[in-house]
């Protein structure tokens, strides 16, 4: 059986549409990954200023300054 000139383009988009599609979806994981090390950044950097506030708040009243 002999390939047709349109039967080799479509195969060709079609093994390029694929690697096309696992580029993005390790492109999607990257992401992911990189926006839960952002968010436990913010959640790290939220948990040690309100730690520090509520230590500020036990102590007793600083002095004023002028």
């Amino acid at each position: 059986m002999r390939l047709q000139t349109i039967q080799i383009v479509a195969g060709l988009a079609s093994a390029l549409a694929f690697v096309l599609a696992f580029m993005a979806a390790g492109a999607a994981l990257a992401s992911g990954l990189f926006m839960l090390l952002g968010l436990a950044g913010l959640g790290w950097l939220a948990y040690s200023l309100i730690k520090t506030v509520l230590k500020r708040d036990r102590k007793a009243e600083p002095s004023a300054r002028a």
